[in-house]
C-alpha cells in the first residue's frame, strides 16, 4: 500500500523550497527507525459466559501493511481491579495469527478487559496498545451487569484547525463523551450570550459520538453552544474566544481531491508558510504560501490511499499555526470483498448450508465467522476496517467506529469527528527538538532463549553442548549442538512449537565431564509486561440479581449452548474415528492434520504419506528418496553430506518440527517415517522463515503406525515452554444420528475458521443451522497483499 503513497509538491515563487525543514528532517528519522505497529482481535463472539472458551484471530499492522516486525503477539485477560486472569502468546507469520483462551468456571458476572500487544510496541505510549472491554456473565453471580443509566454525559466543541479567528467563517464540531452512553437523538443551537433568545444557528447530531455547525464570529463577541437531548438533558458549552488574527484552515474531502483553504487576518510580516501532508507518520505532500491570501489548493485523492491525512502549517519559524485531520476518499473505500458462489442456504432447523469461496492468489487464507443473523458479533462496533483506518491510531473512546466504515456510512460524521481528534502517534515539538522514543525493548525471533552452562556451579566458557530435543510425549525430535560463549552462555533463537518441548543435555564426550557435574538453565528472552496505565471506565455497572429472575433471552441461550456443547464435544471424537475408516480417500489429508502444527501448514507444500502409501523404496535415506519426486528440489552432495536445495538456495531439515541437520536424518531408517512434506517459501514454523523446508514425521501409534521408542533417557533434561496449543473449534455435524439427539441448539457462532485455504484453490465452506436462525451473518476478512488493501466482506445473508 505504501507504494502508493506519492510525495507530492505545490510550489509558490515566494518561498525556496530546496532546503529541507528541520519538520521533514525530523519526521524522516522517526518513519525510519520507529514505525507504530496496530492490532486488531477478531472473536468468536461479542461477549460470553462463565467457563466457556474465547477464541480470536489477530491481526497486527504496520501503519496500512500487515507488520513484518513483530513475530508474537501477547494477549491478556484483566479484571476491573487490573488484576491478570489468564494469558498467552500468539505466533505472528505476515502480522497474523490466533489462539484463544479459556475463561475460568467461577468467574464472577462483569466487564473484563483484553489486552493485546507486541514487544515493539511497548516501547511506545501504552494508548496505543489494544485495550478492549469484554462482558462475561455468570448466572451464578450475586451481582449482575446492567447498561449504566445514570451517568451524565457532557459536550465539547472543536474548531476546524483549532483557530476561530473574526470574520471567518468557520465550521465547528461537536463532542459528545460519557462514562455511560451518549445519547443517539440529540440537537443544538448556538447563541450570543447577550441575546440568550437569539438562536444563530442550529445543528442536530450526527450519531451518538458528534455534530457539526458553522459559523462567522465577530470580534468581542462570546458564543455559547445549548445542546440537549430527546430526554431533556441539557448542557451549555462556550465558543472559544474569537481572535483578531491568525490563520484558519478549511478543508474538503470527496472521492476526487482533498481540497484546502489557507485564509488569514492581521498576520505578521512572514518570509512564507509551509504546509506538510502526513499519512502513516510519512510526508506525502509539501507545499508553499509566500502569502495568505484565500488560495485553494488541492491533492488529487489517487495518488493517496484511505487512511488518515494530516494537514499542518509551519510559518517561517517552523512553529504550527494551524492543524487538520481528515479522511482521504470517505466515499470511496478500496475495498476487496470476496464473491460467495454455489450459495446454498436453508433456515430449516439444523438444515446444512454452504457457499464457495474462489480461489486468491494474494492471499494463503481467510479468517470466516458465521453467526445466527440476530446475533452480535465483535466486528459490529469495531471492526476491522476501523482499527486499520481510525481506532489504531486514534487513542480516544469513539462509539461504535465501524459505523464509519459501511455501505450506508455518513462521511460528514467522520470528518466532523476527525476535527475534534489530533494525531498522537509523533509531536511536531518534540521530533524537532530530537525526542525520539527510547527504544529499550526489541522485537524478539519468536520464542528465544538464553542457556547458562555450569560445571560443579562454575560457568563453563567455550565448551560444545549436545542437544537433544524431545515432544511431551519423550519422542525425540530434534538434534543441536552449541558453542557456549566465553562466559558459558547461549542462545537458542526462532523457536516454534507448542505445549512443551523437552531439552536433554550433556556436554561433548570428548570433554570427559561427568554429565552429574553439569547444570544447565535457560531463561527466556520474550516477557509479558505489566500494564501502567487504567483501564477505559465501563459503560455498565453491578445491581444485585434476584434469585428468581429470569435470564435474559442472550445469556439464556449462552447457559443452554455450554450445556449442549459438553455433548457435542464428548460425540465429536468418536464420529471422527467411524468417518475416517470409511473416508480412504482422505486419508492423507487427516494424516497431515494429525501430524502437523499449525505452524508447519502451508498453502504451497508437498505431502508424501509413508502410512497409507507403498512409498517404501530400497534408499536408506529418506533425502536420496525425494530426488526427483518434487519440482525444484535438488539434493546434492557436499563432501559425503547431502544438502536440500530449493530453487537453488539452501532449505531447513526439520524432524517432528524441530530443527536437525543432515547427519541426524540419515541414521532414522524409512520404515520409522510416517509423513514427509515438502513446504517452499514462507511459513509460520520456519524459525523466522526462509526458502522453505523439508518437514520429516515420525510414526507415533494410532493411525501413523509405531513409534519410535527410543529416548534420551540417559541426558539431563529440561523442559521449556511453547506457545499454547489452540483448541479445536467444534460444531455439531448433524449428519451422524448421535449429534441428532442433541435437545437444544442455540448456538450463535455456526462456522468459525480463522484459516480458510484460498490460495492454491476455491474453498467450500459448510455448516448446520441452529434451530432458530432464519439468516446468517457472514464475515471473511484478509489481506491483498498484490494491491495493499483489505479483504472484507460482513453481511446478513436470507
Amino acid at each position: 500500500m505504501m507504494k502508493k503513497l506519492i510525495l507530492l509538491f505545490a510550489l509558490s515563487m515566494a518561498y525556496d523550497l530546496s532546503s529541507q525543514l528541520k519538520a521533514e528532517e525530523a519526521l524522516n528519522t522517526f518513519k525510519e527507525k520507529y514505525p507504530q505497529e496496530k492490532i486488531h482481535l477478531l472473536f468468536d463472539k461479542n461477549s460470553y459466559l462463565a467457563g466457556e472458551n474465547l477464541w480470536f484471530k489477530s491481526f497486527v499492522f504496520e501503519g496500512y501493511n500487515p507488520s513484518a516486525i513483530s513475530t508474537n503477539l501477547f494477549v491478556e485477560l484483566y479484571d476491573q481491579n487490573k488484576s491478570q486472569i489468564t494469558k498467552t502468546i500468539v505466533p505472528l507469520l505476515n502480522g497474523k495469527g490466533s489462539g484463544s483462551m479459556a475463561i475460568p468456571e467461577n468467574l464472577k458476572e462483569n466487564v473484563y478487559y483484553i489486552r493485546a500487544y507486541t514487544t515493539w510496541m511497548t516501547n511506545f505510549s501504552e494508548d496505543f496498545q489494544l485495550i478492549r472491554p469484554i462482558e462475561i456473565y455468570n448466572p451464578s453471580s450475586s451481582e449482575k451487569l446492567v447498561k449504566d443509566s445514570l451517568s451524565a454525559w457532557n459536550a465539547a466543541v472543536y474548531p476546524e484547525s483549532g483557530t476561530f479567528i473574526d470574520g471567518i467563517r468557520t465550521k465547528f464540531a461537536v463532542r459528545l463523551r460519557s462514562k455511560g452512553f451518549t445519547p443517539s437523538k440529540w440537537s443544538g443551537y448556538v447563541i450570543d450570550a447577550e441575546k440568550p433568545d437569539t438562536k444563530i444557528v442550529s445543528l442536530s447530531g450526527f450519531d451518538e459520538n458528534v455534530g457539526a455547525f458553522e459559523l462567522t464570529p465577530q470580534n468581542g463577541k462570546n458564543y455559547k453552544l445549548i445542546v440537549s437531548d430527546a430526554a431533556g438533558a441539557k448542557h451549555s458549552v462556550d465558543l472559544p474566544n474569537v481572535a483578531s488574527s491568525g490563520i484558519h484552515l478549511q478543508l474538503k474531502s470527496d472521492s476526487k481531491a482533498v481540497t484546502f483553504t489557507l485564509n488569514g487576518k492581521n498576520l505578521p510580516v512572514s518570509k512564507g508558510y509551509k504546509i506538510i501532508g502526513t499519512m502513516n507518520n510519512q510526508m506525502v505532500y509539501k507545499a508553499v504560501a509566500g502569502k495568505i491570501s484565500g488560495q485553494e489548493l488541492s491533492i488529487p485523492a489517487d495518488k493517496l490511499v484511505n487512511g488518515v491525512l494530516q494537514i499542518s502549517v509551519f510559518d517561517d519559524q517552523e512553529n504550527i499555526v494551524a492543524q487538520r485531520l481528515c479522511f482521504v476518499q470517505p466515499e470511496l473505500l478500496k475495498i476487496k470483498k470476496p464473491g460467495l458462489q454455489s450459495l446454498s442456504l436453508n433456515e430449516n432447523p439444523r438444515a446444512i448450508n454452504s457457499f464457495s469461496v474462489p480461489k486468491d492468489d494474494s492471499e494463503s487464507d481467510y479468517s470466516v465467522l458465521i453467526m445466527d443473523g440476530n446475533s452480535k458479533s465483535s466486528e459490529d462496533d469495531n471492526s476491522l476496517l476501523s482499527t486499520l483506518w481510525l481506532t489504531g491510531d486514534i487513542d480516544s473512546k469513539i462509539n461504535a467506529p465501524a459505523r464509519y466504515f459501511t455501505k450506508n456510512s455518513n462521511s460528514e460524521a467522520l470528518d466532523a469527528l476527525l476535527i475534534s481528534e489530533k494525531w498522537k502517534r509523533f509531536d511536531w515539538k518534540m521530533l524537532m527538538l530530537g525526542n525520539y522514543p527510547i527504544i529499550k525493548n526489541k522485537p524478539e525471533n519468536y520464542l528465544s532463549y538464553k542457556g547458562k552452562v555450569s560445571v560443579q556451579e562454575k560457568p563453563a566458557p567455550n565448551m560444545i553442548l549436545n542437544l537433544v530435543f524431545s515432544n511431551s510425549s519423550n519422542q525425540p525430535s530434534g538434534f543441536h549442538q552449541i558453542k557456549t560463549d566465553d562466559k558459558g552462555f547461549f542462545s537458542l533463537n526462532g523457536l516454534v512449537f507448542e505445549d512443551v518441548l523437552k531439552v536433554s543435555y550433556q556436554l561433548n564426550p570428548e570433554q570427559k565431564i561427568p554429565k552429574e557435574q553439569v547444570q544447565v538453565i535457560f531463561q527466556p528472552n520474550f516477557e509479558f509486561t505489566s500494564y501502567k496505565g487504567s483501564l477505559p471506565e465501563s459503560r455498565y455497572m453491578l445491581v444485585k440479581r434476584d434469585a428468581n429472575e429470569k435470564l435474559p433471552d442472550e445469556i439464556a441461550k449462552f447457559v443452554v449452548n455450554k450445556n449442549s456443547q459438553k455433548t457435542i464435544s464428548e460425540n465429536v471424537t468418536d464420529i471422527a474415528e467411524v468417518k475416517l475408516k470409511g473416508e480412504k480417500k482422505n486419508l492423507t489429508k487427516n494424516l497431515n492434520n494429525q501430524l502437523s502444527s499449525s505452524l508447519f501448514k502451508s498453502g504451497n507444500e508437498v505431502v508424501f504419506d509413508f502410512v497409507n502409501d507403498n512409498n517404501n523404496s530400497a534408499n536408506t535415506n529418506i533425502l536420496q528418496w525425494l530426488q526427483g519426486r518434487v519440482a525444484g528440489l535438488e539434493i546434492q552432495s557436499k563432501g559425503g553430506t547431502y544438502v536440500p536445495m530449493l530453487r537453488g538456495s539452501s532449505v531447513g531439515i526439520y524432524l517432528d518440527e524441530m530443527p536437525v541437520n543432515t547427519d541426524y536424518i540419515s541414521s532414522i531408517p524409512i520404515s520409522d517415517i510416517a509423513m514427509v512434506k515438502v513446504i517452499k517459501g514462507y511459513f509460520a514454523g520456519g524459525f523466522g522463515g526462509g526458502n522453505g523446508a523439508i518437514a520429516i514425521y515420525t510414526r507415533r501409534g494410532g493411525s501413523a503406525g509405531s513409534a519410535n521408542s527410543t529416548k534420551p533417557s540417559m541426558l539431563k533434561q529440561i523442559s521449556l515452554k511453547g506457545y499454547q496449543k489452540e483448541p479445536p473449534f467444534i460444531s455439531p455435524d448433524y449428519s451422524s444420528e448421535e449429534m441428532r439427539k442433541i435437545s437444544q441448539d442455540v448456538r450463535s457462532v455456526l462456522y468459525w475458521n480463522p484459516y480458510l485455504e484460498v490460495q492454491k484453490e476455491a474453498a467450500k465452506v459448510q455448516f448446520y443451522n441452529n434451530d432458530e436462525a432464519k439468516s446468517y451473518k457472514v464475515i471473511m476478512m484478509g489481506y491483498d497483499k498484490n494491491n495493499y488493501i483489505p479483504v472484507y466482506y460482513n453481511e446478513t445473508l436470507k
